[in-house]
């Protein structure tokens, strides 16, 4: 095709000066986050299980955290923006791989607990718990009410009827009380409130059936408390002693030596009776027991006995 010839009428157009340099565009508020981290200690990064902790120019980390694929993980954090203030002061990544997950989240909660990483807020300490405990039915003329108990002075890895885990009689408190009004149990009977001849400040608001009053049998408001509490109810442990979990990973196996919900120790390729304990802190761990009663009890992971 010719090229368009100029139109005749065409005033001339003079010639402008240059533009100026455009100044530098601000970071899009989705742009990654700068970091100090070398490329090299990216590029090897394992796609496997395990923990990984960034580290700044202080020799204690600034995170710690766990994935079963710790290369996609990390990389994963080199894009959040809401990270940009750990990231900013972040030079290297250091993992150490696990068989599986379970390995993974116990090695996270320990480092966690003995390291004190900065940015991590939840597992940082050592909780003291406490529990409701309700003791099995006997004849009753008035409706029990659950006894608060601490982890100091009951173990609760060998302790039966004890409903939920708190870190403060506050929110043990709260939670019971919201139980009293998702169920309409009596706030009296459950201890939460003062005795009154009328009755619970709940009967008033018509949120209580009236067992304080004799409107409904003790028998009947005892099973429904006890109904309500059932989904919340604390494991007992289910063995005599310790037990190995058993997690594999091709050729490579590691057990991981549990007594009374605590993690005592981790073996590669051993099955040594006498490994030296793992550090954590004393009593019921908290932490350690979220991650081992479900796949424990519902025999999703390699059980071995333990001498």
């Amino acid at each position: 095709m010719p090229a368009a010839a100029p139109c005749a009428d065409a005033p001339d157009v003079p010639d402008l000066p240059d533009a100026p340099e455009a100044a530098p565009r601000p970071r899009a508020r989705n742009a990654a986050p700068s970091h100090g981290i070398a490329a090299s200690n990216l590029e090897a990064l394992p796609a496997a299980p395990g923990v990984y902790e960034f580290l700044g120019d202080s020799p204690l980390p600034l995170y710690i955290g766990k994935s079963v694929n710790i290369r996609s993980r990390v990389l994963q954090h080199l894009r959040e923006p809401g990270e940009a203030r750990m990231l900013a002061q972040s030079r290297q990544v250091v993992w150490h791989r696990t068989a599986g997950e379970i390995g993974a989240l116990l090695l996270e909660s320990r480092l966690i607990k003995t390291r004190q990483p900065l940015y991590n807020q939840r597992l940082r300490r050592s909780r003291e718990l406490c529990s409701w405990q309700l003791p099995p039915d006997t004849a009753h003329t008035s409706a029990p009410a659950p006894t608060l108990v601490y982890s100091r002075d009951v173990d609760f890895a060998a302790t039966d009827h004890l409903y939920g885990l708190f870190t403060s009689a506050h929110a043990a408190r709260a939670f019971l009380k919201d139980l009293a009004l998702a169920q309409r149990l009596c706030q009296v009977c459950l201890g939460l409130e003062a005795r009154s001849a009328r009755g619970c400040f709940g009967l008033q608001l018509r949120q209580c059936d009236g067992v304080c009053v004799g409107r409904e049998p003790v028998a009947a408001h005892t099973a429904r408390l006890r109904e309500a509490l059932a989904q919340s109810q604390v494991q007992r442990w289910p063995f005599a002693g310790a037990v190995g979990l058993i997690e594999r990973d091709g050729d490579w196996t590691q057990t991981h030596v549990v007594r009374h919900w605590r993690h005592e120790a981790t073996l590669d390729n051993a099955a040594a009776p006498h490994a030296a304990p793992v550090s954590t802190p004393q009593g019921f761990d908290l932490d350690a027991y979220r991650i081992l009663v479900k796949p424990l009890l519902a025999g999703q992971i390699e059980i071995v006995p333990w001498p």
